[in-house]
């Protein structure tokens, strides 16, 4: 290993850039299915860890005022009010409307059933399993969208990877399904180096571990002359347009399209949410740009819109209290949103547990009142008429569905 770093520090980055990796936005698979009927589901994996009680702000519950000082949390937010006790964040404020239509509504005190390590790349693979921790064998290996697939008749999936080449685990298992990816080179090129840096230019979690990505490569000797054959002002403008057409935009409207034809079922990520420090701008831009997915799907879906549930969950929430650089660490219980014609909206579903000390799980975190499993279980019932008891142990292996919550207009 060359001089600008050593080996100490070499460890040091590379685990900063594995946490972040996680939650990186330039992995980016997307999934499709096909189904029978019309109805379409839309599940978009929100990595990094939403704080859930800043998305949705339980503001009229007090303790959220004093834990939150620091975070924008407002007692004078009476313009995103949802229902007297819960707000949307103002970085929705788009997404008012469609409350009122009755085409947005959340989840509170949910989580999938991993607890207390609080790691971004576990949590994930749980979320996208749909197990219980003590699953093990194949059905640990699989994604639950695979074993949907393996008892919906007529269904078939394939995998889009627009950026990157991270398998998606939702998908991963014993139902065949076909992949595509675009060709290119895995050293990094100096354009390479010109994208990462324009893109992470403004990002607090993902400039500095860019950078870093930089400098190992450069210490291993893996820089590359190649320039894909683009100047660095054509690069510039590419990465001009797509930030003006918004990343999740143009996810959402690519799904959008795929979903206008064969495809009922997609899935794609969006990063960004790992907030430890200057939370108020890092979820902002998150959830502008979880707002801009949302909208993006309404106006491409046109009339399809009113037979389509999207849901967004993650892997698990985050701390009730911010920490001491006005971001919030890893947690439990967290938030789901969900939204579309067929979702019966205007309305936070779950049951709040509350924020005293008491009431917190390890007197930290939001206390689970429910498994996120469920709430997908029963829009699969709803939309595709899988019946409880194949969704309790072939999809979700282990899942106790509980009652119906009537997420379905």
């Amino acid at each position: 290993m060359s001089g600008s770093l050593s080996r100490r520090k070499f460890l040091m980055k590379a685990t900063a850039l594995g946490c972040s990796a996680a939650a990186s936005p330039l992995l980016t698979p997307m999934t499709f299915a096909q189904a029978p009927g019309e109805n379409r589901l839309v599940v978009i994996i929100l990595r990094g860890a939403m704080d859930g009680l800043d998305a949705i702000r339980p503001l009229g519950d007090p303790l959220i005022h004093r834990y939150r000082a620091g975070l924008g949390i407002s007692r004078e937010s009476a313009a995103m009010d949802l229902d007297g006790f819960f707000a949307l964040h103002p970085a929705m404020a788009d997404l008012l409307p469609l409350w009122r239509q009755g085409e947005l509504a959340a989840v509170h005190a949910v989580s999938t059933p991993y607890r207390d390590k609080r790691s971004h790349f576990d949590g994930q693979d749980l979320l996208e399993a749909g197990t219980g921790i003590d699953v093990s064998g194949a059905q640990a290996r699989e994604g639950w969208l695979n074993r949907l697939l393996q008892i919906l008749p007529g269904a078939g999936s394939e995998t889009a990877f627009a950026i990157g080449r991270s398998d998606m685990k939702l998908v991963a298992g014993r139902a065949p399904v076909s992949s595509w990816s675009p060709d290119g080179r895995l050293d990094m090129s100096p354009q390479a180096r010109l994208l990462l840096e324009e893109i992470y230019h403004d990002d607090a979690l993902f400039h500095d571990t860019s950078t870093d990505a930089i400098a190992i490569a450069d210490s291993l000797g893996l820089a590359s002359t190649d320039s894909f054959g683009m100047s660095s002002k054509d690069m510039r403008a590419a990465v001009k347009s797509a930030r003006a057409a918004g990343d999740a935009g143009v996810l959402a409207g690519f799904a959008a399209r795929r979903l206008n034809e064969e495809s009922r079922i997609a899935a794609f990520s969006l990063g960004g949410w790992d907030t430890h420090r200057g939370q108020t701008r890092g979820i902002s831009r998150a959830l502008g740009g979880l707002q801009d997915a949302i909208l993006t799907l309404k106006r491409d879906l046109g009339p399809k819109w009113q037979k389509t549930a999207v849901v967004a969950v993650t892997e698990f929430g985050r701390t009730a209290r911010a920490n001491g650089t006005n971001g919030t660490d890893h947690g439990t219980g967290g938030a789901m949103i969900m939204a579309g014609g067929a979702i019966r909206g205007g309305r936070v579903y779950g049951d709040w547990p509350g924020l005293d000390e008491a009431s917190l799980y390890a007197r930290r975190d939001l206390m689970p009142t429910r498994d996120v499993r469920s709430y997908i279980g029963w829009l699969m019932h709803g939309l595709y008429g899988i019946e409880r008891s194949s969704l309790e142990t072939l999809v979700f292996p282990g899942l106790q569905l509980g009652r119906d919550p009537g997420l379905l207009a």
